[in-house]
């Protein structure tokens, strides 16, 4: 099965900035290349953070309403300091947290939820930036067609992996959601189907009909 990595999905080149960035020149490098968000980088092209549209609106939020219709909202002692900074460094949200290359979906989406981060820099072995991976960018895998996902599941999955026919096991495919039907030989074949169907990209849920000739499991059990 073919994955698609981070490589494949991730934006190059990088809107950047440098630890002395001004918050001006933040502020338009994010309106005028349409992002919210751009890593800073050292003088290596090593990220050092990140720097956001949230951490640009801290400087607004810290300010006094004159409407006085909103209160001044708390801020820790960091938040504070990052309200009142004035360059990229000062602002950012640091240390980056980073993906490599060749990291599969999973690999970077798990991490963005550890982290709770909207995005990943993308950096070489050196720790140099090479391009950043966001959100919505591993979500285009569910962009695939259900053609294609019912074909590399049919030919990869089924064929080449577990070594089954297209008349064991049907598979249909709408909108990601895959559905497949049919028997195999042995009982505990049938989860490992359902699992390797279900890492493919761009699969939504997988729904098993899969009845099996012979239950080892039981077979397994009454020999122990």
């Amino acid at each position: 099965m073919h994955h698609r990595t981070v490589e494949e999905l991730m934006t190059r080149p990088v809107v950047q900035a440098r630890g002395d960035t001004p918050f001006k020149e933040l502020v338009r490098l994010l309106a005028e290349n349409d992002v919210t968000a751009l890593p800073v980088v050292d003088d290596l092209g090593r990220p050092m953070g990140v720097v956001s549209e949230a951490d640009l609106l801290r400087k607004s939020a810290d300010q006094a309403d004159p409407s006085g219709r909103t209160p001044v909202p708390h801020l820790e002692a960091w938040e504070r300091a990052k309200a009142e900074g004035a360059r990229a460094e000062e602002l950012m949200s640091a240390p980056a947290v980073c993906a490599r290359p060749d990291w599969s979906v999973v690999e970077a989406a798990r991490l963005m939820e550890i982290q709770h981060v909207k995005r990943l820099p993308v950096v070489d072995e050196a720790d140099r930036l090479l391009g950043i991976v966001s959100r919505g960018d591993l979500l285009r895998v569910f962009l695939r067609g259900d053609e294609a996902i019912r074909e590399e599941i049919t030919r990869d999955v089924l064929h080449r992996t577990l070594g089954l026919e297209p008349a064991d096991v049907a598979v249909e495919v709408r909108d990601g959601r895959v559905e497949l039907s049919g028997t195999v030989e042995y009982r505990s074949l049938v989860p490992v189907v359902e699992q390797l169907c279900r890492g493919v990209d761009g699969v939504v849920s997988v729904t098993g009909h899969v009845a099996w000739r012979r239950d080892d499991a039981r077979a397994a059990s009454s020999g122990s």
